[in-house]
């Protein structure tokens, strides 16, 4: 559904040095440097109904969607993912920054009426999710050198203090997540997701950070924003493929994909996860199924304010 026609829709390519900004209305390119001063000049120009949007890019689109909303603006953060395959549909051969930009103005003119505006997280999400994703690299650090290192005997001894290092500072981290979900007031919400059976403190610290991000109406919501959706590829008599979308983090559904193992094994979940292997699931898909079930379970704890309890081996909440 296109978007309304009041608006005035712009689309802003976001490098690290400059953006490529395109004026859908009068089909103008301009470029602006990558900096606050340059920005907000600009911004001063745009009429207040402008929309506008931004390919997500690492943190170089920080400064345009912050420095936009403040100015009252309605910005639409576009999933790089999403705006590759849009670029397919549409029969796009090229990708520069000015056709990027181009895109995505076209983008937000034809689906905007789908998309909501980018809203500023909580303090205590950048905070988190900081703090999860330095974890999570030196987690992938640690495990690639001790596969690298794990034959060297010469070594041993010095790389064996070397890993010793890597868990002092993963305690570090922890300790500094305790610390900034306490002066969030979020212990209570992270306690409530440890109480289920397979989920340890970082799967629940990862679970609230993703529901303070946002109102979900529903659980349904609160799986799609992390990513645990299903892409459905079905044609005729033909059902195709379930496909995880992945979008939005990818430590949570690490996090969560370890919690259903851990889950898989327990007295709560070990029939449901076995139901899912009986049937002729794979175990990546059960484990993938379970790992839906319990952040569902964590939403409506969550959502609720209610204490996890299991009764007669069955689940309540």
């Amino acid at each position: 559904m296109a978007m309304q026609v009041s608006k005035l829709i712009v689309g802003a390519d976001v490098a690290k040095a400059e953006l490529v900004i395109h004026h859908d209305g009068s089909d103008e390119l301009i470029k602006l440097k990558n900096a606050k001063p340059e920005i907000k000049r600009w911004l001063k120009q745009q009429p207040r109904n402008t929309a506008i949007a931004v390919e997500a890019t690492n943190v170089y689109h920080l400064d345009l969607v912050e420095l936009a909303h403040g100015a009252g603006l309605e910005v639409y953060v576009i999933d790089g993912f999403q705006l590759s395959n849009y670029r397919k549909s549409v029969g796009g051969r090229v990708k520069t920054d000015p056709s990027d930009a181009r895109l995505l103005s076209r983008f937000l003119r034809n689906e905007g009426e789908d998309l909501r505006p980018w809203s500023p997280p909580p303090a205590v999400y950048g905070k988190v999710q900081s703090l999860l994703r330095r974890r999570a690299a030196l987690v992938a650090a640690r495990t690639a050198m001790t596969q690298s290192w794990a034959n060297e005997s010469l070594l041993k001894s010095a790389f064996e203090a070397f890993v010793k290092s890597i868990d002092r500072l993963d305690l570090l981290i922890q300790k500094k997540l305790k610390e900034v979900l306490r002066e969030a007031g979020l212990q209570e919400q992270v306690a409530r997701c440890q109480a289920v059976e397979g989920i340890g403190f970082l799967t629940a610290t990862a679970l609230v950070m993703a529901f303070v991000r946002g109102e979900f109406r529903s659980s349904d919501a609160y799986i799609a924003f992390l990513g645990m959706d299903l892409r459905v590829n079905d044609s005729g008599q033909t059902n195709g493929r379930r496909r995880l979308t992945k979008r939005g983090c990818s430590e949570i559904r690490r996090l969560l994909h370890n919690a259903a193992m851990a889950a898989s094994r327990s007295s709560a979940w070990k029939d449901v996860y076995e139901h899912h292997r009986n049937s002729g699931k794979a175990t990546t898909q059960a484990l993938v199924i379970l790992a839906r079930k319990l952040a569902r379970v964590a939403f409506a704890l969550m959502k609720n304010q209610d204490e996890y309890v299991t009764k007669g081996g069955k689940l309540a909440c």
